[in-house]
């Protein structure tokens, strides 16, 4: 057996080794825990505020909180928009998995129909998928329950209370104060150009016409804030911090509820319009347009049917006839009585024949007056009282349309009033230059004629009949129309006690109208004045018996032409082209203090001063404080009626005062 081996180790050799193996893991160790420190230090010091912010955001939330919009009142302070508390159901998009699914269960749990379905889905491409959507509103008692015990099986779903838009008085005020609606896209593109998208962050609805449109920026107000902490089911925990929004201003409008009451009960049955206004102030007390609708319908989001059923209605309610622009008729005729004296045409001495009709020279057709065998011998008093049409037939042809429309455009007429609200027109006032750029044809002296008593191209809108009346009421003072009389809100800035604060609206008048002779004035109103007080002037049955001292002019507007020897009878005409009855008036007659312009369309028979004239009166018999409201003697009038040409010759115009 041979002798073993003896192995030798070689201490050093391995002492080496080791050393290196150690070396070589420590120094892993020490780059290891370097990286670990470099990471710890970007983590803790370098990228602090940005992961304590993404932390944060799991855990904090700043929510938008939407201010109280402000309310609308009366002149006496009867509360004309108020906010009622609604509970809607909302939808955030981002946390919910299928959102087509749980609409449809949701829907059908609730009751909610196809149509309120799909216009969720339509305002969900509009709005950012983290913001909620509402899918109904005006949920009822038993409905909140009924989710409230399904809860768990929608994420992303809740109910909501919040305060939303009321119109106490209905149809009464829709065509004044508008109606707020929920913001759609073209809404929110229009609020992102203006840079105020952020303070409508938590808000669901905007003003859509009126009242609650021109004034938007006064009565939503500011934006609040909450920051909450949620958990990780997203439910708020607690409040870390409230910034109180600020609550829209209230206004205070000049509009006198009551007033508007008597003005929609006396167009009952009636297509028309009552603008009522003070002319010491511009305030407009009364404006109604008949017939309305009621703004609450859009509040909450309007149905189809109903909508349709509304824009497909032959009586057009979402037409605003107050601000609409309707053939003035003889109501202008003070106007151009005016306008003659001014330019020496006539004085009040300046008598012509009216035997019935009237003839230019060199064409056959006969313009004719509303009394078939004339009114004799008139001057300028009485062709105001009589609104006899052959006077200003001559006068308007002896002053021409350039004189008219320069004057007429003094008082307003073709231009917008400066009225509060957009929707106002600006009507017409014919003029060479206005026919010419219109149509590209020249004018004729039979439509200067027409626009002699308010017909031809000429239109006016109630409203600048009350203008044009303040200003002639004023000797020419012209006051600026508007609705708002104040704002008001709480001043904060003192915890321990609100202070209200109110705020008086003052208006610029407009430059006002000169005249050579201010006598002209005079010789005008007192026309008008017997025109109500005078027997058998044709505005004096309508006012006989009142309280006060009235004064007024009657007018009558052709709606469809006739031809040169027919005779019009309103029995056979279609409704939609019978006569529509004017009526302007104002009172005291010393010192005025309510000036009021009606409209009526396609009145059965009788003219301004049987139609709308007793109007005008319920109106004055309600500010005055007469109560007996009476229009039995309407259908004792004697029915006139006659013709007029409308152009150079070829057609008529008729006139029944």
């Amino acid at each position: 057996m041979p002798p073993r081996r003896v192995i030798i180790r070689n201490q050093s050799a391995e002492a080496n080794l080791f050393a290196r193996r150690t070396f070589i893991a420590f120094s892993g160790v020490v780059v290891l825990l370097i990286i670990l420190f470099a990471n710890v230090f970007s983590l803790q010091v370098s990228s602090y505020e940005k992961y304590q912010t993404r932390s944060n955001s799991n855990r904090i939330k700043l929510l938008p909180v939407a201010p109280n919009r402000g309310l609308i009142y009366d002149r006496n302070g009867v509360i004309l928009a108020d906010n009622k508390p609604v509970y809607s159901l909302e939808i955030i998009p981002e946390d919910v998995k299928d959102i087509e699914k749980s609409v449809k269960e949701v829907s059908e749990l609730l009751g909610i129909s196809q149509e309120r379905q799909a216009k969720f889905f339509k305002a969900v491409k509009g709005k950012r998928r983290f913001k909620p959507v509402e899918l109904h509103t005006r949920l009822s008692d038993q409905q909140v329950a009924l989710f409230s015990v399904n809860k768990h099986k929608y994420p992303g779903i809740f109910v909501d209370a919040r305060l939303k838009r009321y119109y106490p008085f209905a149809d009464l005020t829709t065509h004044n104060l508008g109606y707020v609606a929920r913001i759609n896209r073209r809404d929110a593109n229009k609020l992102e150009q203006q840079g105020k998208a952020e303070n409508y962050a938590a808000t669901y609805g905007i003003g859509k016409l009126g009242i609650e449109k021109y004034y938007e920026d006064i009565l939503h107000g500011t934006i609040g804030h909450q920051e909450v902490e949620i958990n990780n089911q997203g439910r708020i925990v607690r409040t870390l911090d409230y910034t109180p929004p600020i609550p829209g201003k209230d206004l205070t409008l000049s509009l006198d509820i009551e007033l508007q009451m008597i003005a929609k009960r006396a167009l009952t049955g009636k297509r028309g319009a009552i603008v009522a206004m003070d002319p010491r102030s511009g305030e407009v007390l009364a404006m109604y347009s008949n017939p309305s609708y009621d703004g609450n319908l859009f509040v909450h989001g309007i149905s189809s049917k109903n909508y349709n059923k509304l824009r497909n209605s032959n009586d057009s309610p979402f037409l605003n006839r107050s601000l609409r622009g309707y053939p003035p008729a003889s109501t202008v005729k003070p106007f151009l009585a005016l306008t003659g004296l001014e330019e020496d045409i006539v004085t009040p001495e300046t008598k012509i024949w009216d035997p019935g009709w009237y003839q230019l020279e060199g064409l056959p057709n006969k313009y004719r007056d509303w009394r078939k065998w004339g009114h004799g011998w008139v001057d300028l008093t009485t062709a105001i009282e009589q609104s006899c049409n052959i006077y200003f037939f001559d006068l308007a042809f002896k002053l021409g349309i350039t004189k008219i429309s320069t004057m007429m455009e003094n008082f307003g007429f073709g231009e917008s009033t400066g009225i509060d609200i957009h929707e106002e027109a600006t009507g017409i006032m014919p003029s060479v230059s206005w026919k010419r750029g219109r149509y590209n044809q020249p004018w004729y002296t039979g439509e200067t004629l027409s626009v002699g008593i308010g017909q031809s191209y000429w239109t006016a809108t109630p409203l600048q009949l009350t203008q044009a009346l303040t200003t002639l009421v004023n000797k020419g003072e012209r006051k600026v129309p508007h609705l708002l009389k104040a704002t008001s809100y709480l001043d904060t800035s003192d915890t321990e006690q609100l202070t209200p604060i109110v705020e008086q609206i003052s208006y610029e008048p407009q430059a006002p109208i000169k005249l050579k002779n201010e006598r002209h004035w005079d010789i005008v109103l007192d026309a008008m004045h017997s025109t109500v007080q005078k027997v058998g002037a044709t505005g004096h049955v309508a006012f006989k018996g009142t309280k006060y001292d009235a004064a007024g002019k009657t007018g009558s507007a052709q709606v469809a032409r006739i031809k040169q020897d027919e005779k019009y009878d309103a029995e056979k005409t279609a409704e939609n082209k019978r006569d529509n009855a004017m009526f302007i008036a104002f009172a005291p007659f010393e010192k005025p203090e309510i000036v009021v312009a009606v409209a009526i369309e396609n009145v059965a028979k009788g003219g301004g001063g049987t139609n709308a004239g007793p109007v005008a009166r319920q109106i004055m018999d309600q500010y005055f404080g007469d109560r007996v409201i009476t229009s039995s003697n309407n259908n004792k009038l004697p029915q006139q009626s006659l013709a007029h040409n409308h152009s150079h010759g070829s057609n008529l115009v008729r006139e029944s005062d």
